[in-house]
Parts: structure tokens; sequence; C-alpha cells
């Protein structure tokens, strides 16, 4: 079973930046998507990269700050997070959009704080 292994979260300051990355055995093979959730509300996608990474799109509340990218080389994709804002507080997760639902099993996250 392929797993998702998230990092790079942590707690910075409003206007701060943070670099997330996603590692799993077969990001080479598919579009990635980025997720949040935050306390008290449902998962939301943010951002997705197509497969061979010439492609992206963001939701609203994120473009402008946010920038995903891959390296398929190294089976992983990141979300380099600027203008940091407290309502991007969440636990921040990778898969593989599909459909309503994700193709995966959810990793663990990481958790984004921003303090204001």
């Amino acid at each position: 079973q392929v797993q998702l292994v998230e990092s790079g979260g942590g707690l910075v300051q409003a206007g701060g930046s943070l670099r997330l990355s996603c590692a799993a055995s077969t990001v080479r093979f598919n579009a990635m998507g980025w997720y949040r959730q935050a306390p008290g509300k449902q998962r939301e996608l943010v951002a997705t990269i197509s497969r061979g990474g010439t492609s992206t799109i963001y939701a609203d509340p994120v473009k402008g700050r946010f920038t995903i990218s891959r390296d398929n080389a190294k089976n992983t994709v990141y979300l380099q997070m600027n203008s940091l804002k407290p309502e991007d507080t969440a636990v921040y997760y990778c898969n593989v959009p599909s459909g309503s639902s994700p193709l995966l099993a959810w990793g663990q996250g990481t958790q984004v704080t921003v303090s204001s």
C-alpha cells in the first residue's frame, strides 16, 4: 500500500513562509494535490499539479501566495507557502485527486500554524 509522508509544517508568524514536502513511491505516476483541514472545517483541495508539472490549479484563497511543484525523480511534491495568514492554519495533506474522493489513503499530514 502506498504511504504518503508529509513534512515541513511548523509555527510561523503572519507574513512568513513555509515549504511543505510530500513523498510517496508513486508520486511520479500521478497528478498530485495538496489539501488542508482547519479545525472544525471540511478538508479542502488547495492546489493541484499535473503529472508532468506543466499545469497547476489553485483555490482562490491561496492564489498568488502558494506554489505547488514536483520533482518526479525524487517522487516528491512541494508546496511553497508565502505571505501566510492566520486563516491558513490547518493540517496539510497530499493525495492524488480523483473525482469526489482522493485516490489514496491519507497520510498523517503536517501541521501549519500561523500566528497573528
